[in-house]
C-alpha cells in the first residue's frame, strides 16, 4: 500500500505523488483528498470509511490531505507500506508567516486527549517555543485563548484559514482579543513572544 500526501490545497502535489496517483490500480481517500488529486486519477476511487486502513488491499493508493505524517493517515501505515510526503499546512503557515519551522513546537489537538494537549501547550509556551496547533472542534482558537488567559499567558494568535486555497486568509489577534474564524479548515500559530 502507498499512502500519498496530496497537499493542503489545490496545486500542491509533488511529482512523486502525481506519479503514484497516475499509476494506481485503485485509490482510496476522503472526498477532499480525491478532489485535490482528481486530474491525475486514472482508476477507480473509493471514499475511505475505515481510517485505520486495516481492510485495504495491498495495491491500494491511499490519499491523505496535507502530509500523511502530520496528523494524517501515515500513522496507520503497516510494515512495508510506502509513504509519499505532501506539502502540509505546517509548511504553508511557516512560509506565509516567514517563520522558521525550527522555532515551532507542533501540537495536534484533533481527536486527542485535550488534557495532554493543554499540558504540552503550557509547557512549550513557558519554554519559549512558538506553537503550531491543529485544533479540535472542542478546542479551537477561542478555547485556546481562554485557556491561556486562565493560566496567565498573553500571546499573539494567528489563524491560518484555507491555506493553499484561493480563499486563503491569515488573521491575527491575541489571547485578549482572539481573531475571528470563518471556516473549520484552519490552523493556529501562537507566538511565544519572540516573533512579530
Amino acid at each position: 500500500m502507498k499512502i500519498v500526501g496530496v497537499g493542503a490545497g489545490p496545486g500542491l502535489l509533488t511529482k512523486e505523488a502525481i506519479s503514484a496517483i497516475g499509476n494506481a490500480e485503485i485509490i482510496f481517500g476522503s472526498q477532499r483528498a480525491i478532489e485535490l488529486a482528481k486530474e491525475y486519477i486514472k482508476c477507480r476511487t473509493q471514499i475511505l470509511t475505515d481510517y485505520t486502513l486495516k481492510t485495504l488491499p495491498e495495491n491500494a493508493v491511499v490519499l491523505s490531505t496535507g502530509d500523511p505524517m502530520l496528523s494524517g493517515l501515515g500513522k496507520h501505515a503497516r510494515k512495508g507500506d510506502e509513504i509519499i510526503a505532501g506539502i502540509s499546512s505546517l509548511q504553508l503557515a511557516c512560509a506565509r508567516l516567514c517563520l522558521d519551522i525550527e522555532t515551532l513546537s507542533v501540537i495536534t489537538a484533533h481527536s486527542r486527549d485535550l488534557e495532554i494537549v493543554k499540558i504540552r501547550l503550557l509547557a512549550d509556551l513557558k519554554d519559549g517555543k512558538n506553537i503550531f496547533l491543529l485544533p479540535d472542534a472542542s478546542f479551537g482558537a477561542c478555547e485556546v485563548a481562554e485557556f491561556l488567559k486562565s493560566n496567565g499567558l498573553t500571546r499573539k494568535i494567528m489563524i491560518c484559514q484555507q491555506l493553499g486555497y484561493p480563499e486563503e486568509k491569515i488573521v491575527t489577534g491575541t489571547t485578549e482579543e482572539p481573531p475571528l474564524i470563518e471556516t473549520d479548515m484552519y490552523c493556529i500559530v501562537l507566538s511565544s513572544g519572540n516573533f512579530e
